[in-house]
């Protein structure tokens, strides 16, 4: 099959070249419906921009993510940052959570500036836009603990979800548990739908119905682990212990319980989703699923620069890492 043009793609959205050229390059003067149309066009063709045959390096890799506050943040930054120094790079990080950010803007200072390559962990409502980045920018994308179902064209690196739910379930079976909550992230989130999906699969293996009124989706948050987890200790028939989708979740569960005279773990087992240094700072020290992001961090940035030292290699990689259960103090066998 021969390789999709711009003639392609124009033809397709109903539009003219030029008009797909400016898509592509980031300008405006473009309708947000025409510009939907030739994203839509682009993808459904499989599009790449040709990259210049000899743009230099500058020796830069940008991390443009969410948000920078948060624990898992602030570990996955330090990650990126130690990976850049190995692989000959600095690192500049931006946060699309600032109320002033703007995709496209951004996107022309990276076309003034330069970078050699670009690591996203974006949030749902901007996967729409990623898939276009790399055409725009003509340089190696990395798709870091993705949230949607993942575009075979680009590079992703990830943790194994649903093992880590499988594992973190399974701990809370085996210590006798049968009524185990579940508050995850969002619903449209793939790693959510993953852990539930391990959740699930460790109770078919022991031979258990999880009650599926004691399911919740959140929003990774301590707010979204608070308000659902006060949900289900409120029931007249309570859980006896819950596994929250993040650490941050967790620590909303430990809030709710508090307020409940609810005692962890003698009453209720917690068991989170990270391994942050959060889980160290609570009371009790939190049992959690790791998620290695160093070495998350560490293959994105590699993924980049092989790339780019082999044009047309890598890209569309795959890698799931492996997550691993930190037994601490949160969880305990149910009293016979």
């Amino acid at each position: 099959m021969s390789r999709a043009t711009l003639a392609d793609v124009a033809a397709a959205a109903g539009v003219s070249v030029p008009t797909v050229s400016k898509v592509l390059s980031g300008k405006k003067h473009v309708s947000a419906a025409t510009r939907d149309k030739v994203l839509e066009a682009v993808r459904a063709f499989g599009y790449e921009a040709p990259r210049p045959p000899s743009t230099p390096r500058v020796g830069m890799v940008d991390l443009l993510i969410d948000g920078l506050g948060s624990p898992w943040a602030q570990v996955l930054i330090k990650g990126a940052e130690r990976a850049a120094a190995r692989w000959g790079f600095s690192l500049v990080v931006t946060s699309s959570a600032r109320p002033d950010f703007d995709l496209r803007r951004w996107i022309g200072i990276m076309r003034k500036r330069g970078t050699d390559g670009i690591v996203l962990v974006l949030s749902r409502h901007q996967k729409d836009e990623i898939a276009a980045i790399g055409e725009l920018l003509h340089v190696p994308l990395v798709l870091l603990d993705p949230v949607g179902q993942r575009d075979p064209r680009m590079s992703t690196v990830g943790a194994t979800n649903w093992s880590g739910g499988v594992m973190a379930t399974t701990h809370l079976l085996e210590l006798g548990h049968t009524r185990v909550g579940f508050i995850g992230g969002p619903l449209d989130v793939q790693c959510t739908l993953d852990r539930y999906e391990g959740y699930l699969a460790a109770h078919r293996t022991f031979g258990i119905d999880p009650d599926l009124e004691l399911t919740r989706y959140g929003d990774f948050l301590v707010s979204g682990g608070k308000r659902f987890g006060g949900e289900l200790l409120d029931r007249d028939d309570p859980p006896t212990a819950i596994f929250a989708g993040s650490d941050l979740q967790a620590a909303g569960v430990y809030q709710a319980a508090a307020e409940r005279g609810v005692r962890v773990p003698g009453d209720l087992s917690v068991v989170g989703f990270d391994d942050s240094p959060l889980c160290e700072m609570l009371s009790p020290p939190l049992t959690t699923v790791r998620q290695p992001l160093d070495d998350m961090a560490n293959e994105a940035v590699r993924l980049i620069s092989e790339e780019l030292t082999h044009p047309g290699g890598p890209a569309g990689t795959r890698i799931e890492l492996a997550t691993t259960l930190i037994v601490r103090a949160s969880t305990e066998r149910l009293p016979s």
